[in-house]
């Protein structure tokens, strides 16, 4: 397959406050040096603990916020100093499922308005065109004709998530970014959502990037898999691969956390030293030297390079 997208050597740091009590400036270093490729008609998920750096590796993806360096290309246009002119476009094939629906409805519009909207803003239809593509979307995720006038807070949350969704699809883009958009929902909502995802993408031809902390997940939902820790790029391989034999240690100790549903099976669950550093300061050589239960001197001393091999990428001097 062929790249749709890629992200090349992303920095994004945010100026902070050093303290409480202190004047002077410091920065957070969400992302440090982060590159990867999304190809066309893959489900890319994007796994890690909070504050690793998913989400603004999503919004600069999206073009939502800027890189501090580094560059995104989207079918091999630099998108990452376009102007708005040029980058209204871009956006119209790069949409975004958030992980709260209810944030990100407009709360003063109906359904049927909301999912309309993108049609009018891009000049496709006049407004009757525009409300009827827009019923034939939200009854293609569920949502009934009958409730096309109520508003956002009139829905369950699951609900939202499927107006979310069609009003994503609007613009029949080629990329949807999906940042944790199972997050808020019930358990017994998840797997429809899921479904509604997968039946989506084979009907429109689409590629994803989905985002979630939940392992089980992104190994269903996944073709190929990226583990970041800290602003960082730890592994990148095929699911099936990555989840049947990890080559990096922080994979490792996040595939042992997953529970197993089977109470007789015997699993060895890996204990991660440590807390997670904070990200104003980073620690020297490999960010995962301090919490590494195979650290070792060269880890401390020397950052590790992304290496390609056998199928899969890894950042590791002691690759598992």
């Amino acid at each position: 397959m062929s790249e749709l997208l890629k992200a090349q050597n992303i920095t994004k740091d945010f100026p902070a406050k050093a303290g409480l009590f202190e004047s002077s400036l410091s920065s957070i270093h969400a992302l440090n040096d982060v590159s990867v490729a999304i190809l066309k008609g893959e489900t890319l998920g994007l796994v890690g603990e909070s504050g690793c750096g998913k989400s603004t590796l999503a919004k600069i993806i999206a073009r939502l916020i800027a890189p501090t360096s580094g560059k995104v290309f989207f079918e091999k246009n630099d998108i990452t100093s376009m102007k708005a002119k040029d980058l209204k476009q871009i956006r119209r094939n790069i949409q975004f499922v958030f992980q709260d629906p209810h944030a990100s409805l407009n709360p003063h519009m109906t359904v049927l308005a909301t999912v309309s909207e993108p049609f009018i803003i891009y000049g496709l239809f006049n407004a009757k065109e525009a409300a009827a593509s827009a019923q034939k979307l939200l009854e293609l995720v569920g949502i009934s004709k009958e409730a096309l006038s109520r508003y956002p807070h009139e829905f369950s949350t699951g609900q939202r998530q499927r107006i979310a969704i069609a009003r994503a699809l609007a613009l029949t883009p080629k990329l949807v970014i999906a940042d944790e958009p199972i997050a808020s929902l019930d358990v017994s909502i998840q797997s429809q959502i899921i479904n509604l995802f997968a039946e989506l993408k084979e009907k429109f031809k689409l590629t994803y990037l989905f985002i979630s902390h939940d392992l089980r997940v992104i190994e269903y939902v996944s073709d190929r898999v990226v583990v970041m820790y800290l602003g960082k790029i730890m592994e990148i391989a095929e699911s099936r691969d990555l989840y049947k034999h990890p080559v990096h240690p922080y994979t490792e100790a996040l595939l042992s956390a997953i529970p197993e549903i089977n109470p007789q099976a015997k699993k060895k669950r890996i204990i991660l030293k440590g807390e997670i550093p904070g990200t104003t300061s980073l620690p020297s050589g490999c960010v995962f030297h301090t919490r590494c239960i195979y650290a070792k001197k060269r880890c401390i001393d020397e950052i590790p390079a992304l290496v390609k091999k056998d199928g899969r990428s890894f950042a590791c001097h002691y690759p598992l």
